[in-house]
């Protein structure tokens, strides 16, 4: 199995709940219908679900937060600071 095939899987493993759920349920043949190699669906069948759990919930965060409009630096400045620049 090639690295980028793995990284691949992975990827839509964290965005993915659909997939998520069921790579959860059964690992190994999650791992095996992706045409992973017979070693690499043996070493994720051992994956430390409540963290592909907790990262897949940190990427979602952060995808989200980069969803959301940006906010213009005025808006940040606090209001003694932009009374003092009129």
């Amino acid at each position: 199995m090639n690295a980028a095939a793995l990284e691949a899987y992975l990827a839509r493993l964290y965005t993915n709940a659909a997939l998520q759920e069921r790579f959860l349920a059964t690992p190994a043949l999650e791992a095996w219908r992706a045409g992973l190699d017979e070693p690499t669906t043996a070493t994720l069948a051992k994956i430390d679900k409540t963290g592909l759990r907790m990262a897949a919930a940190n990427y979602a965060r952060k995808r989200a937060e980069r969803r959301k409009p940006q906010r213009r630096q005025r808006d940040v400045l606090p209001g003694w600071l932009r009374r003092a620049n009129k």
